[in-house]
């Protein structure tokens, strides 16, 4: 089964020094970007990190830092990355809670400018783990009989969650062929930051979803303790968020001139 398109979906896996959305980096990442009409273009890239790939990293994907050593940097690599994705929408592997949030925060990181919040996500290991509860070698093994070679390599995994998806489409008759009902069933909370630290309340407002104002408006909160917005930009918040924060406060100070 072909995937119904209305514009094109990346499906795209990350290699990174760790699993910091906020610290780490990425130093690999692959793209598999499928279009309406079926034709399919892929990218992989490995990326220098500008930081030291822990040991303990490096056993699992078996990328060390004498192999990124000379590849470039993120931010050398950012436009091309960006121009691959800002018209499609997105997929992934635990994308949802890892991929998406920290390619947004290399991106920041890299002064592009950019609304991902725009792009629907279909996250197939939520759709895998709502159905099955498995790995992602189970998965493609469960939907696709086929062993996974190279697990932990970007390309391999990539090719993988494409193949797992069509799959799964294929097996479950209530599971709609459509990007937006898909993004729909793989989310797991409706948030307006990707790490889950603002979301919304039931009239669609923003409030925050942690600490001491947990369920307050952010509105409210920054405006009655303008200290607390400060305390959040310099805290070790993720920059999307910080973003998010940002963009909340300028609104409220744009709706009293």
């Amino acid at each position: 089964m072909e995937l119904k398109l209305n514009k094109p979906i990346c499906f795209f896996d990350l290699e990174t020094t760790g699993v910091n959305v906020s610290k780490d980096r990425i130093v690999e990442i692959s793209i598999l970007k499928v279009f309406p009409n079926g034709n399919k273009e892929s990218h992989t890239w490995r990326v220098n990190p500008e930081m030291k790939i822990p040991a303990v990293t490096t056993a699992i994907h078996g990328i060390s830092d004498e192999m990124v050593a000379n590849e470039p940097t993120f931010k050398e690599l950012s436009q091309k990355v960006y121009a691959l994705i800002k018209d499609s929408d997105l997929g992934g592997f635990n994308s949802n809670r890892f991929d998406i949030p920290l390619l947004a925060e290399e991106l920041l990181r890299a002064e592009v400018d950019f609304d991902l919040k725009k792009n629907l996500a279909v996250d197939v290991q939520t759709i895998f783990h709502k159905k099955e509860k498995r790995t992602l070698e189970a998965a493609y093994k469960f939907y696709c009989d086929k062993d996974l070679v190279d697990a932990h390599s970007a390309e391999a995994d990539t090719l993988a969650t494409y193949e797992v998806l069509k799959a799964q489409l294929e097996r479950y008759d209530d599971l709609e062929n459509d990007m937006s009902v898909l993004a729909e069933f793989s989310s797991h909370k409706n948030f307006a930051d990707f790490a889950g630290f603002v979301g919304y309340n039931k009239e669609g407002e923003e409030v925050f979803s942690f600490g001491k104002h947990k369920g307050t408006k952010v509105e409210v909160v920054l405006e009655k303790e303008p200290g607390y917005f400060g305390w959040l930009l310099n805290a070790d918040f993720p920059l999307y968020t910080k973003k998010v924060l940002t963009r909340i406060k300028l609104r409220k100070l744009n709706n009293k001139l």
